[in-house]
């Protein structure tokens, strides 16, 4: 079957954001790796910037920021909602105070032996061992479900 040059023209492209999406759903089906991906990936999170600002507090901003321009170039409200999110994060860091390295070094731990204990349940390897920036998408990945479910468009 032939398709003419105005049918091809009427599917639009796929976004970024949603092949990235796509493709790390494909290792996140098995329902109790979603659940566990959906409390470990925001502990992750939580527990990077943590260490990062016992490095240095610089650290962490920096960070987020970089972070941020990731999202900025996929799409306008995952940008907005990692933003707060990533506030909330540093507020709770802040709160640390001279805990935050030990609380950090444990969650971190904790939450990525709770990931590949998912993958494991899954059957699949994590996508970030295809690539890294898999790590950033992992965020999005839990944020999209929450979306899916208050239908919200990204």
């Amino acid at each position: 079957m032939n398709t003419t040059t105005a049918e091809t023209a009427a599917v639009p492209a796929q976004r970024r954001v949603d092949q990235l999406l796509a493709h790390y759903g494909e290792s996140h089906r098995n329902p109790r790796n979603e659940a566990i991906h959906c409390v470990a990936i925001p502990l992750i999170m939580l527990s990077l910037v943590g260490l990062l600002f016992s490095a240095h507090p610089w650290a962490a901003y920096i960070f987020v920021a970089a972070s941020m321009v990731y999202y900025a170039r996929l799409s306008a409200v995952f940008l907005v909602t990692m933003a707060v999110v990533s506030v909330a994060m540093l507020a709770v860091v802040h709160a640390m105070g001279d805990k935050v390295l030990p609380i950090s070094v444990a969650v971190f731990v904790l939450a990525w032996i709770a990931q590949f204990v998912g993958h494991k349940i899954e059957g699949r390897k994590p996508s970030f061992f295809e690539d890294l920036q898999y790590l950033w998408v992992g965020p999005l990945f839990v944020l999209s479900l929450l979306f899916r479910k208050l239908n919200i468009r990204w």
